[in-house]
Formats: C-alpha cells, structure tokens, sequence
C-alpha cells in the first residue's frame, strides 16, 4: 500500500482563514529558475466556533512532471494547461538496486512523457526528465516534480523552464509547508517569502502525519505523527516531537496605509514584506478591499504600492 502523508490544520485564532499548501522546491541540476506551484487552498472556520478540521492528504510518490506554458511563470498566475505526468522512481546509491528512474519527453504530435526506464545517468537520490529537440522561441515547457493528493489530482509541485535536448535531473524534497493566503492549486507562488513564517511539515526523518495548529497570535505549532508500536502492541500513529514557531521580530507589525499614503486603514502581522506580502490578524478587515491599490510596510515604512489581490477573513494579500 502506497505510503500516505496527512497534515491536518485546526484555526485556533478567532476568524476565518484561508490556507495553503506547499512543497519545498526540489534541486535541479544545472541551477535554472525554480518556481513553485500552491498543491492547495481552503478556508477554514475558528476551531472554537466550528470544530472544524482542515485536513490535506497526498500518496507519496513520486512523479516526473512536464507542462505547456501559456506565458512565462508568473506569480498569482496557472502555471500552465496542458499536461503529462509519470511514476517515477529515484536513483539509487551507489550499488543499489537499478530503478525505473528516466523518462523522456516528448511534443511531437502532443506532450508527453514515456514510461520510464532505468538509466545509469542521474545522481542518488534524482530522477531525469529527457527533453527532446523543440523551438522555445514557437513554445516553452515547464519540467519538474509533481505530487498527487488523495482525491487523485496531480500537480507541478515545482518545476524550471526546459531546455531543448538536454538532460534534466530533479531531486525532490518531502518537506511541506501550510501558509496563510491564497493560492489555488496550480497557481505559481513565491517560495521565499510564503515559507517565511510558515509551519513546516518535514517528512524526511519518516513522519506521514502533522497536526498543525495556527495559533491566535499568528505562530503555528507543529505535531509530528509516525505509525509506530502502541502500548497494547498495536500498531498507531504516536506523537514524536512538536515545536512552536516564533514570530518575526524584525517585521512583525505591518501598516496598511490607503492609496495616498495618508492615513493607516488596517495593521496587521507580516513575516517579511517581499511580494506577495501577506498580512494577517488584520485589526480592520473589512476596511480592506480587493483589487483596490493601498501602501504597505512595516511601521513608519518604507512603504510601497501594492494592490490587495485577495482578502479573506482577517488575511490579506497584496502584490
């Protein structure tokens, strides 16, 4: 049975929030761009109001992924549309069993992706996507690594622009993180600033569960889950370790001021103010307006002019 990790999130604060999952860029050889795609997004209801539990669950597999862009990757935005995905697996260390971990791309008479085989090529612990001979100048491909959720939807997780008749090696990471904000599955988000102040669930060390609490003043807490052996000699999931997140001190406080810059319509908690800036525990939610343009920044600024792209609860979104 195909190994599953389930991060459950409970909104301990006192409006509703929206959320968002995502996952750690994987390495790719030869350094390109990476850009990062949101796996999911939801709102959730206060814990104490609702009951409710916001739960993500995704079969850990890994999967080589290739996608037509519409326009180059930008932030906000569909990664792309048309798609073609495979079960892949990595490379092993040096005299391990061969694995299935090649796959070649194709474009010609559409996009795909060949069953894989088992290459001498990659280094441990990656898998290669084969990119065949195209003209990027009549259409550009994004390649990388994607990530099935319960449900059976796939999605790029990440990914870099591909180049024509070349060798791409990707060497993904199970660290995932849950944020505040909105970005729909597939849409490209800022990986720097999003995971800043973001719980983060660490699948590496072997845990498949992670109870994440977003607490009142804007922290997370963070339960981590693995199945092991109960006292009555069954088998259960048993918390292994938990931890707090801190709050930013050097950007906690955010001011929303109106578009004149003349008169502060909302504070809020911001973990840094790199675009998108997202800022929670608004004080005046209401006073915040989608696609309405505002100046944002820490206390006294420097402020710079934003448009609020989302709103939701008492968070906010502006780039």
């Amino acid at each position: 049975m195909a190994t599953k990790i389930t991060i459950n999130v409970t909104n301990n604060s006192t409006s509703t929030q929206n959320f968002f999952f995502f996952q750690q860029p994987a390495v790719y050889s030869g350094g390109p761009k990476v850009y990062t795609n949101s796996l999911y997004s939801q709102t959730l209801l206060p814990y104490a109001t609702s009951g409710s539990v916001l739960s993500f669950t995704m079969i850990l597999q890994y999967y080589a992924g290739v996608q037509q862009q519409v326009d180059p990757p930008q932030i906000g935005q569909p990664s792309g549309q048309l798609g073609a995905i495979q079960p892949i697996e990595l490379t092993p260390a040096s005299g391990g069993t061969p694995t299935k971990n090649t796959t070649n791309m194709t474009v010609d008479p559409s996009l795909g992706l060949s069953v894989p085989v088992s290459t001498d090529g990659p280094q441990a612990g990656s898998f290669r996507i084969v990119t065949p001979v195209y003209d990027p100048v009549l259409m550009n491909y994004s390649a990388g690594s994607a990530v099935q959720s319960l449900t059976g939807a796939i999605t790029l997780s990440n990914f870099v622009t591909a180049q024509p008749n070349t060798n791409l090696d990707c060497q993904p990471i199970i660290k995932f993180y849950v944020q505040t904000g909105t970005y729909t599955a597939g849409t490209v988000m800022n990986f720097t600033s999003s995971s800043v102040g973001a719980a983060l669930c660490d699948a590496t060390p072997g845990f498949t569960t992670f109870n994440v609490s977003y607490n009142p003043n804007g922290t997370w807490t963070v339960k981590n889950m693995a199945l092991s052996q109960l006292a009555n000699g069954s088998r259960g999931l048993l918390e292994k370790s938990s931890f707090t997140t801190e709050l930013n001190a050097a950007a906690q406080i955010a001011e929303v001021l109106n578009e004149a810059g003349t008169a502060v319509v909302s504070t809020g908690l911001a973990a840094n103010f790199l675009r998108p800036v997202t800022v929670t525990n608004l004080t005046a939610p209401g006073a915040i307006i989608r696609n309405r343009d505002y100046q944002v920044g820490p206390v006294g600024g420097r402020y710079q002019g934003l448009t609020c792209t989302d709103v939701a609860g008492n968070t906010a979104v502006f780039d």
